[in-house]
């Protein structure tokens, strides 16, 4: 049974709403304010919230910045409930990340089909769409209607890139974005001197090269495949469309682009501190969590020197000296190109 909460100062207008509404088959949460409103969504996390918006102690509107601070409620489907119809006003509560908005009076047939549309799209997209192309379809499909899949057909590209292949190059202009369905991409950046440094890794499932495309600019980094690489390009219109038709994908990016932006923070810091001992067992732990298959039981994955190098920030030598003490060690094991991690919470936890 789905958990509805309803945030309403009018008695009757809460007491009705709640009675359709449990009556439809859902279990209903109520509030008099939008101070409890909050404090409930925080504690009770509902499938979708009904706020009026103009409520004393925090409006609707402060109800929802409050809500979409928070990672365990930013996603919940939120629709407005209100007798005020200026255009502004429903203006300000779209922009803010309302998924609907429904002026009162309403009849029950309106409340329950805007309750079962938001409850089905909320529905589709905790299936993580990031997994395979066939989510980004089907999120097309809603947002610019039926003829998106044939007109996504039409566009989509499908490429294929050998090992070393550039995909994208630093100071060329994004025409789309990028979806990994099969290999490993390294993201990196030179300085003027040709030294490189990977800042980013990817697999099977991420996308990669929007936030140029976002900031409306060039590249400031290129991308290259580690090893046989499949990627759709999703062209910039429809991914345009994704973001601006729904508010749940939009989040879904910010947190990517919020993740990268932390990963890319600790890096920083691991390269003014830890020492090149500590910091190339960190880029080992951090190829094992990016590329490790759940069913393996120890990870092992061909990796060239040089691209160890890069994403040390050191000295190709220096790489292969501390690869060289931590075989002796038996922290991991070397075949060729090929490293095996032997001992995984070891290095994790290598002091500097």
């Amino acid at each position: 049974m789905k958990k509805i909460l309803l945030i309403e100062d009018n008695a009757d207008v809460r007491e009705n709403t709640a009675e359709i509404l449990t009556l439809a088959q859902y279990e209903v949460l109520t509030a008099a304010n939008g101070k409890e409103g909050v404090e409930l969504a925080r504690s009770a996390q509902p499938d979708l919230i009904i706020c009026d918006i103009m409520m004393p102690v925090l409006d609707g509107h402060g109800v929802l910045h409050l809500l979409s601070k928070s990672d365990e409620t930013a996603s919940i489907p939120f629709i407005f409930l209100t007798a005020k119809t200026e255009r502004g006003d429903m203006r300000k509560g779209m922009e803010m990340g309302a998924d609907d908005y429904l002026t009162k009076p309403f009849d029950d047939v309106e409340l329950l089909n805007a309750i079962e549309t938001r409850l089905k799209k909320s529905d589709r997209l905790k299936k993580d769409f990031r997994t395979n192309i066939s989510g980004i379809e089907s999120l097309l499909r809603e947002v610019k209607g039926p003829g998106a899949l044939e007109k996504l057909s039409e566009d989509l590209e499908i490429r294929n890139y050998p090992r070393k292949a550039e995909i994208f190059r630093e100071g060329a202009y994004p025409k789309g974005i990028f979806l990994i369905s099969k290999g490993k991409v390294k993201i990196s950046r030179k300085n003027e001197h040709g030294k490189e440094l990977i800042t980013t890794l990817h697999g099977e499932g991420d996308f990669f090269g929007y936030l140029a495309l976002l900031q409306d600019e060039p590249y400031r980094e290129s991308a290259l495949a580690l090893e046989e690489t499949e990627v759709y390009r999703i062209p910039k219109e429809d991914f345009f469309a994704l973001i601006y038709g729904q508010t749940d994908v939009a989040r879904r990016f910010i947190g990517i682009l919020s993740d990268n932006l932390r990963e890319k923070e600790t890096q920083l810091v691991q390269l003014a501190y830890n020492s090149v001992r500590k910091r190339v067992a960190e880029a080992l732990v951090k190829l094992s969590d990016k590329y490790k298959k759940e069913d393996e039981p120890q990870f092992s994955m061909p990796v060239s020197r040089e691209d160890l190098a890069n994403l040390v920030g050191t000295a190709t030598e220096t790489v292969i000296r501390m690869l060289s003490d931590f075989k002796d060690e038996k922290l991991v094991r070397i075949a060729g190109s090929e490293i095996t991690i032997l001992e995984y919470d070891k290095l994790a936890s290598l002091k500097n």
